[in-house]
C-alpha cells in the first residue's frame, strides 16, 4: 500500500494545504501518518478556518481532517523514517517558520526523502522555507540550483508590518523567498497565474493556498494512485 507521512506545525499550519491533499490521498485507500515537531497536536492557523477568510466549504473540509485521529494522535518527527514512506508533505502556514522549517529531523526527513530512489517530497507555501535550512550528504545546500516556487515577498508585504510583525503580533522571523533564493533556489512564484506548483526531481513545491489542488494533484499522479 502506498503511504504517505504528514509533517504539520503545532505553531500553526494552513488549514487548506493541508486538508486538500490529505481528503485526496485518503479517498485513495493512501496509508497516511502524521508527525509534529513533539508529537503534540497539530495547531490549525485561524485565518485558515474564518469563513469570511476562506469560505464555510473549505472550513468544514479543514475541520474535518484537523479532526481525524491521524491527527489527533501524530508521532513526533523524531520517531519518523523517511524509507518507510513513498512521500512526505509539508504543509505551509507562517506558523511552519518557528517549528517545521527549524527542526533537524523534518529537515531530514526531507533530505533523505528527496536523496532517495523511490521517495518525493511536497512542500507548500511557508514550509518551503525549510529549503533554506536543508543541506545534502555532502554539506550542499538541497535547493542549490533547483526550481522551485513557493509564498512571494509580494504576498508577504501585504500581511506584515513594516517591523515584520504579524497581525497576531508574533514577528516573523524571515521571508520564505529571500532565504531560499539566498540558498541558491531559482525561484518563480508565478506571480501571473492563478495557480503554481513546480516539480524539480523528487522535490514538488507549492505557492499557497490556491495551489492546494494543483498541489495534490501533483502528488497524486507521481505516486500512480487512484480513486475507488
Amino acid at each position: 500500500m502506498t503511504s504517505v507521512l504528514f509533517v504539520v506545525s503545532e505553531q500553526g499550519y494552513w488549514g487548506e494545504e493541508c486538508a486538500t491533499p490529505f481528503r485526496e490521498l485518503a479517498d485513495r485507500n493512501v496509508d497516511i501518518d502524521v508527525a509534529t515537531p513533539s508529537g503534540n497536536k497539530p495547531v490549525v492557523d485561524d485565518r485558515s478556518v474564518d469563513p469570511d477568510e476562506v469560505g464555510e466549504e473549505t472550513v468544514d473540509a479543514v475541520m474535518e481532517v484537523h479532526r481525524d485521529d491521524r491527527m489527533i494522535n501524530p508521532k513526533p518527527i523524531a520517531t519518523a523514517n523517511a524509507d518507510l514512506y513513498d512521500a512526505v508533505v509539508f504543509p505551509g502556514g507562517h506558523g511552519t517558520e518557528w517549528d517545521v522549517n527549524q527542526d533537524r529531523h523534518a529537515r531530514a526527513l526531507l533530505r533523505e526523502t528527496v536523496a532517495g530512489d523511490d521517495g518525493v517530497a511536497l512542500v507548500v507555501c511557508h514550509a518551503v522555507g525549510i529549503l533554506a535550512f536543508t543541506r545534502d550528504e555532502d554539506g550542499e545546500f538541497l535547493v542549490d540550483g533547483r526550481d522551485v516556487t513557493g509564498f512571494p515577498n509580494a504576498w508577504e508585504e501585504g500581511i506584515v508590518d513594516e517591523h515584520d510583525n504579524m497581525p497576531d503580533g508574533r514577528k516573523l522571523p524571515y521571508w520564505v523567498e529571500d532565504e531560499v533564493k539566498a540558498a541558491g533556489a531559482n525561484w518563480d512564484a508565478e506571480l501571473d497565474a492563478d495557480e503554481s506548483v513546480t516539480t524539480d526531481g523528487d522535490l514538488i513545491t507549492a505557492r499557497g493556498p490556491g495551489s492546494s489542488d494543483a498541489a495534490a494533484t501533483a502528488l497524486i499522479e507521481r505516486l500512480g494512485v487512484t480513486a475507488d
